[in-house]
């Protein structure tokens, strides 16, 4: 995505207003027209940012994520695999969370540092934001099926047989 068509329609008006002022005014707002490139830039930036998170709360377990190549804004989106919707258990980390249209809810979370970097690394192999990343987990351990699987893999017994007075 091309920020200069932007950039320069915000210096387009900062000009046209600043022809209202006389020539003292126009000559400040030449002048500032160069140092607003850079924080317009980085205003743009944040917007887009915003966008792409709040994107990615909608899209989950999907996301999009805003990537600057040399000055300029690069959108990736990462869709699950339709596998995922048809057959949960079809791939490791494949399960998909439908949210029902629910709101998300920002959660803070505190990992050990190491940690972080093996999630941080998990989801790039993965090609995914941590987010998605840490979302598809944590549906994954919510699935009765692999919490089951957990519990018989300590030693705990699920049933028991006999006649009790």
């Amino acid at each position: 995505m091309q920020l200069d068509q932007y950039v320069a329609e915000l210096q387009h008006h900062l000009a046209v207003a600043a022809e209202s002022g006389g020539d003292e005014v126009r000559a400040v707002a030449e002048r500032l027209s160069a140092p607003l490139d850079s924080a317009t830039r980085l205003v743009l930036l944040e917007a887009l940012s915003a966008a792409a998170g709040e994107i990615t709360r909608e899209l989950s377990p999907g996301s999009v994520d805003v990537r600057l190549r040399g000055r300029d804004p690069e959108f990736v989106v990462s869709l699950p695999a339709e596998a995922s919707y048809a057959d949960p258990q079809a791939t490791r980390g494949s399960v998909s969370y439908d949210a029902d249209g629910a709101s998300t809810t920002r959660t803070t979370l505190r990992l050990p540092d190491a940690l972080k970097v093996r999630v941080e690394d998990a989801a790039a192999a993965d090609g995914l934001s941590v987010n998605s990343w840490l979302v598809r987990a944590i549906a994954s351990a919510l699935e009765p099926k692999s919490r089951r699987s957990t519990q018989r893999g300590s030693g705990s017994v699920d049933h028991f047989a006999g006649w009790v007075r």
